[in-house]
């Protein structure tokens, strides 16, 4: 698999599997544009936009001809599996997702908005998102499935592991640069 035969990339998984990380790796590969959802969602104060408003960012965003989007939001998702060519499922386990939420907490990350920063850990915000995996584990993954069918012309990668992540990034590289 070339993945320069692919212009629009969408990279799905549950919170912390690390979407985000591939990501960035695709969009180095590749140099095509990178847009985290985090990013075009979350407002100063941790304040939802309305959907309107989240749905048309995200029209624009696909308007190009090349993007690569790492996210998940309901809002928008039919439209974001329709428009890619190429969708990446990371779905890493549970314990694997709470292990790189700990790391990751409390840390500048550049799939967040500049004006935004997350608790430290053991704050009642970090107790949440241990939780929030903990409980969405099964749904989003359910939810990637059932996408997956509805969108059965798509192409689709189902990433198990970071062994899995790193493998495909260097088949890739390898490919690149033979091409």
């Amino acid at each position: 698999m070339n993945i320069h035969d692919y212009n629009k990339i969408m990279v799905a998984g549950g919170f912390a599997a690390g979407k985000s990380w591939l990501a960035k790796h695709i969009a180095l590969l590749t140099g095509y544009p990178l847009y985290h959802l985090d990013v075009e969602f979350w407002q100063p104060g941790w304040q939802k936009p309305p959907e309107e408003v989240f749905l048309a960012r995200q029209k624009e965003i696909m308007s190009s001809s090349k993007w690569i989007i790492d996210g998940n939001y309901r809002v928008g998702r039919d439209l974001r599996w329709a428009n890619a060519d190429l969708i990446i499922h990371v779905d890493i386990g549970r314990f694997r997702r709470l292990i790189s939420a700990a790391r990751r907490h409390g840390k500048k990350r550049s799939d967040l908005p500049d004006y935004l920063h997350e608790d430290s850990w053991f704050s009642r915000e970090f107790i949440g998102v241990i939780k929030m995996i903990w409980a969405t584990h099964n749904k989003d993954r359910k939810m990637v499935f059932a996408m997956r069918e509805k969108h059965a012309d798509t192409a689709f990668l189902h990433i198990k592991s970071r062994r899995d992540m790193r493998r495909l990034l260097n088949e890739w590289r390898a490919v690149s640069e033979y091409s």
